[in-house]
């Protein structure tokens, strides 16, 4: 599986070095594919009605949006907030979209779609699916304040692409109709099964049905800002440096107040963060922050560990498909962090144990560095068990 997920199929046949270099947070991307297919394997109509029918969504899940009026979800939820599946495909019938929030904590395919490019790219990917009724439109004109990758499996979509009001808004700059007009459009084109769109963060846009029902798969990047890291840098260097924990001056608030010093003191303050701002403990900080939050993705876990005890030297092996795991030597142990927890050994262990988490099939007996055919079946059964590497069977 984890071969076909990946920032290069997402895009192809454009380039994971062309796109971070001419697209990526730049310009919006249009990809057009001869292949109805091609997303075939992550989603389809009929697997989003087995959600709806056969799972308890919650309304903070599964949603109705209509551009042409506002929907109460008491239309279609039942008093606890579970939707009413019977309800909801009425409300469907009458020109409602379905939104399907944060499908991939539900679906594997999508959590592993997801977990391939958090890997590769190094921020959060959640989805969202939308499924439009003919003749129909789900939200708006709006922009959003993350970037977008809109997967077209079913149907064909028509959309339009505006100004952008906000170049590359924060998290806390979404959208506000009342604040916000859209301008002339400067792309329209329609979407079809197997074509991708992408938007950075900030552009108008909008999208709506013509000719029958439609769904697709808009995958959001949650990327970290530079602005973010900054902060994180001030906080550590305030830690340590009382200057910057004085108050502002007595009566900075007075029309009176001469503020000649508090510019001299401002540029002070800059000029210790330059000399004494660690990059490397605040990137430190957000990519653990990123690594300790990715949840386990382990499928056939319970026969994994039922086996355990009939593995062998001559057994493969192989990591878990896109890992995302960090790793540092310290006191003699080298540590590896995954799913929010660490992992101590030897440092002798170092060479073989990078050699499993990186490697997709091995024998175990073949895994580099001294450990003998003991040691070795010991170092991959504590993978095992630890959800980073699993037995081939």
């Amino acid at each position: 599986m984890a071969s076909t997920y990946s920032i290069s199929k997402l895009i192809a046949p454009v380039t994971k070095e062309q796109f971070l270099a001419e697209y990526w947070e730049k310009k919006p991307l249009l990809i057009r594919r001869e292949d109805r297919g091609y997303y075939g394997d992550l989603l389809s109509v009929k697997k989003l009605e087995h959600a709806i029918t056969a799972q308890a969504l919650h309304r903070d899940m599964c949603f109705i949006a209509n551009a042409s009026r506002q929907i109460d979800a008491s239309e279609y939820t039942y008093p606890d907030g579970i939707v009413d599946a019977s309800r909801l495909f009425q409300q469907f019938a009458e020109g409602g979209t379905i939104v399907f929030n944060q499908l991939h904590t539900v679906l594997p395919e999508l959590a592993e779609f997801c977990r391939s490019l958090e890997r590769e790219i190094s921020c959060r990917f959640q989805t969202n699916i939308y499924l439009t009724p003919n003749k129909a439109q789900g939200f708006p004109a709006h922009y959003d304040s993350h970037d977008v990758f809109v997967l077209q499996f079913h149907g064909v979509k028509h959309w339009l692409i505006y100004n952008t009001p906000i170049e590359l808004p924060f998290k806390g700059q979404p959208f506000r109709r009342d604040e916000t007009t859209k301008g002339e459009v400067t792309m329209e084109f329609d979407l079809r099964p197997g074509d991708m769109l992408y938007l950075p963060r900030g552009i108008m846009h909008d999208a709506q049905t013509r000719e029958g029902e439609t769904a697709h798969i808009t995958l959001g990047a949650l990327t970290t800002s530079w602005t973010e890291l900054l902060l994180e840098v001030v906080a550590k260097v305030a830690l340590t440096d009382v200057d910057f924990r004085r108050a502002l001056p007595p009566g900075f608030a007075t029309t009176e107040f001469d503020r000649t010093a508090s510019r001299a003191y401002l540029k002070k303050l800059l000029g210790a963060l330059v000399e004494r701002g660690d990059l490397d403990q605040a990137m430190d900080h957000f990519a653990d922050e990123l690594v300790s939050t990715r949840r386990a993705l382990l499928d056939g876990q319970l026969e994994q560990i039922l086996a355990l005890n009939d593995i062998t030297p001559d057994h493969r092996a192989g990591a878990r498909s896109n890992l995302v795991y960090r790793y540092a030597k310290r006191d003699g142990q080298i540590v590896v962090s995954c799913y929010g927890a660490e992992m101590r050994l030897p440092e002798h262990a170092a060479e073989p144990l990078l050699y499993a988490l990186e490697s997709p099939d091995f024998r175990i007996k073949d895994l580099p560095g001294d450990l003998d055919d003991a040691g070795k079946v010991v170092l991959v059964k504590r993978l095992v068990r630890e959800g980073m590497v699993a037995i081939k069977r």
